[in-house]
């Protein structure tokens, strides 16, 4: 058994506490946040609301010269939410092991449009959109190259079954609620500068994912397609001003009349940053639900989300307002799918 032989414990400005060992450090970062919600598609209730989470990352370096990260994070009230084992080499690329955090792939770019705060979605409207998540949402094992020529390629798979299932140690999933089974992800992220400054802004992305299917779980047998999902979009920065566009769809395979047979997505973004402590955003998003079958009723339904958004950060404390509006709202065309909102949040970070 290795004896810890030297452990140091001080307080870190943006981090509750560093422990110290021989081959390593542990950081424990916190950070809090109130809102108050207001939504005029349905009954508010109690306006307030409250997140707190820690997450703990731990570091160190082999002798061969790679590094390594391990970031367990625990949020939205829960006890433990999601972890990742992230291996850095020398010269071969990285290496991450990745328990649903949502970030690698296809899943890493769902929304990449630049905003001040939260997506058009996300700050607590409700629009029900869906996003291609690729395998990002299960367990998943993802390789990065070292970025040459100012591209980096990633591959991420998720074996067996891509069902959203957290698995621990010495454990497997089983097959889950899902009907997809093995699923791949493939990125290409471009920096094309070519030397120049006025192209050192510009991020082009273009990823995809496959999930093959278990054609007699939770499907007919008139389902014969895999699911698959694309996302192609870029961003360009020039001085305090970033714009962005991209677009994705997402194929269900199901054939079934009445399913859902693809979703859509047009997503655009710009962000100013006033001052270093300033930021404003506009961001705009058309989602697409379409139904297989000629008779069906509504078969194809957009929705519609825009927001206006303020960031003011002041150390580690941090406000910002949202507000937007949504129309048929989780592919709704009735008159509830329609409303606008508004989240005030302040933020502390330690």
């Amino acid at each position: 058994m290795n004896k810890l032989t030297k452990v140091g414990l001080s307080a870190l400005c943006g981090s509750l506490a560093s422990v110290a060992a021989n081959a390593g450090t542990m950081e424990v970062l916190g950070g809090a946040t109130a809102t108050h919600t207001s939504n005029s598609g349905g009954v508010t209730g109690n306006p307030i609301g409250m997140h707190t989470g820690l997450t703990f990352k731990g570091s160190g370096e082999l002798d061969n010269g790679t590094t390594f990260t391990v970031t367990i994070t625990g949020a939205d009230q829960g006890g433990y939410s999601s972890g990742s084992i992230n291996m850095d080499t020398p010269s071969l690329g990285s290496f991450n092991f990745n328990q649903a955090t949502g970030g690698n792939g296809i899943g890493g770019y769902d929304d990449a449009m630049p905003t001040a705060w939260e997506e058009t979605w996300g700050f607590g409207m409700g629009t029900g959109i869906d996003l291609p998540k690729g395998v990002s949402s299960s367990m998943n094992v993802q390789y990065s190259t070292p970025r040459v020529a100012g591209i980096m390629l990633k591959a991420a798979v998720a074996p067996g079954s891509n069902n959203g299932v957290k698995t621990n140690d010495k454990a497997a999933s089983g097959a889950g609620t899902t009907y997809k089974s093995s699923g791949y992800d493939l990125v290409a992220d471009i920096n094309p500068s070519f030397g120049l400054d006025a192209l050192s802004g510009l991020n082009i992305f273009v990823a995809g994912s496959h999930s093959d299917t278990h054609k007699e779980h939770s499907l007919s047998k008139g389902n014969t397609g895999d699911h698959e999902e694309g996302i192609a979009g870029a961003t360009f920065a020039y001085g305090p001003v970033k714009i962005g566009y991209q677009r994705s769809i997402e194929m269900t395979g199901r054939e079934t009349a009445g399913e859902v047979e693809y979703y859509q997505n047009n997503i655009f973004g710009v962000s100013f940053n006033v001052s270093d402590n300033l930021s404003i955003s506009y961001g705009e998003v058309e989602s697409r639900k379409h139904l297989t079958g000629s008779g069906t009723t509504d078969k194809d339904i957009e929705m519609n989300a825009e927001s206006l958004q303020v960031a003011y950060t002041m150390g580690g404390m941090s406000l910002k307002i949202a507000d937007g509006e949504v129309t048929n709202a989780s592919y709704s065309s009735a008159s509830a799918g329609d409303h606008d909102a508004r989240t005030i949040a302040l933020s502390l970070a330690f």
